[in-house]
């Protein structure tokens, strides 16, 4: 059935991609977006591997593709609450996907200001969404569907499954005479400011649900592989981002890249660190299965595992080596992490709803290192490591002035420009 989506973030890597998924579909989708993620490029004087068109020739080239048109609001909707509002009120969506979050660890652990930034953007981001849902009345009208993290649980090696959000738990008295079983949200374990304020995002969803009836899905998806999806190979117009460099690259993307542009893999620390991957394929189709299957009134919070597989990282670089024979070089980690984990995750609620996992292969290896190697000459190979560290700051060490995000919040009459 045919819904009114609003699209939080619909420029984006996985934005772009559900935009053009959900219209194709039959949806009306109305894309929200404050562009930032592409003057965040200017800041790190880098671009997407990919040619990313204007976000007005986008859209005119998806009309012209599909006859079927996306509507489009700039607007930042962590700081300006009364248009983000006022927007709802007007157009009352049925379903409202927020993917308008500074989306990267690495960014997020920049500098002091871009911890700031990441903090006051998608906190401010969040909150204003709930608030804005309850004053208009659309507790249950519309689905809140977000785009959560695997991060929010942590990486330390576990015994048992990671649930799907919630664990059953036994409360003892304080003598230890007397019990009771209760579920409570899986204890967060965020290992960079960007994954704690996921956590937070938690709370505000189970209080909005708790205390005003929002209707609301979070989504805690894994690592993304690949770029493309059917609609943005249908014209070059279309392609999505490929970020290779060290802030945003994802780590099966960045390897496949630098196979293409012979550059060693770059394995941080022993690489024996364990992830869940999703392929951007079926996180569109996530994205449509959770529109489509919305929480009964009254439900609590849903949550969804959004991820196919685990993979260890230095299994994943020993598969580019075998394809390409590209070099490995095991590199110093700037991440505060345990050196090898284990994951092994509970995902059977999308696939409950129909989702037929993509998995690694071959064949979709090729795709990504075709995409790569096609566009190889726009790669500056100097925004490949990972510059980002985990280790604190000191006073001797003061965070360099031309590193200061894009966006981040100032003291001064123009601080939300």
């Amino acid at each position: 059935m045919s819904k009114r989506v609003l699209i939080l973030g619909g420029d984006g890597f996985c934005g772009w991609p559900t935009s053009l998924h959900l219209s194709a579909q039959g949806h009306e989708v109305h894309i929200v977006d404050n562009l930032v993620r592409r003057r965040q490029d200017e800041e790190l004087g880098v671009q997407s591997l990919t040619p990313i068109r204007p976000l007005s020739e986008r859209l005119k080239a998806w009309q012209e593709h599909s006859g079927r048109e996306i509507a489009f609001t700039a607007l930042d909707i962590a700081h300006d609450y009364g248009q983000l509002r006022d927007l709802l009120a007007q157009w009352r969506p049925e379903a409202i996907v927020h993917f308008a979050e500074q989306r990267s660890a690495p960014y997020s652990m920049k500098s002091p200001r871009h911890k700031l930034y990441t903090v006051d953007n998608n906190l401010n981001a969040t909150h204003n969404v709930l608030c804005a849902m309850v004053e208009v009345g659309l507790e249950t009208d519309c689905h809140l569907v977000h785009l959560g993290t695997m991060g929010v649980y942590g990486y330390k090696t576990s015994r048992f499954k990671l649930p799907e959000g919630y664990q059953k738990i036994r409360l003892l008295s304080p003598d230890g005479n007397d019990s009771v079983e209760t579920e409570i949200l899986y204890p967060p374990d965020p290992g960079s400011i960007y994954h704690m304020t996921k956590t937070q995002d938690q709370l505000f969803f189970y209080y909005y649900n708790k205390n005003d009836g929002l209707r609301i899905t979070d989504l805690h998806q894994g690592i993304v592989w690949g770029t493309e999806t059917p609609e943005t190979c249908c014209d070059e117009r279309l392609i999505n981002r490929f970020d290779y460099d060290g802030d945003f690259g994802t780590v099966l993307n960045r390897f496949v890249m630098q196979a293409a542009v012979g550059h060693p893999l770059t394995v941080h620390g022993t690489g024996g660190q364990t992830r869940a991957f999703i392929h951007i394929r079926d996180t569109v189709r996530c994205i449509e299965l959770a529109i489509a299957h919305p929480p009964a009134p009254g439900e609590r919070v849903r949550v969804f595992n959004q991820t196919t597989e685990t993979h260890r990282i230095r299994d994943l670089a020993r598969l580019i080596h075998e394809l390409t024979g590209a070099p490995i070089d095991f590199v110093d980690n700037p991440r505060k992490e345990q050196d090898e984990n284990e994951l092994k995750v509970e995902n059977q609620g999308l696939q409950n709803l129909g989702l037929a996992p993509i998995t690694l292969s071959a064949g979709l290896l090729a795709e990504v290192s075709e995409v790569a190697a096609r566009y190889r000459h726009r790669c500056d190979l100097t925004k490949i490591p990972a510059r980002s560290r985990w280790r604190p700051q000191t006073a001797s060490c003061p965070p360099e002035r031309d590193s200061d995000p894009v966006g981040a919040p100032v003291h001064s009459e123009r601080q939300h420009d």
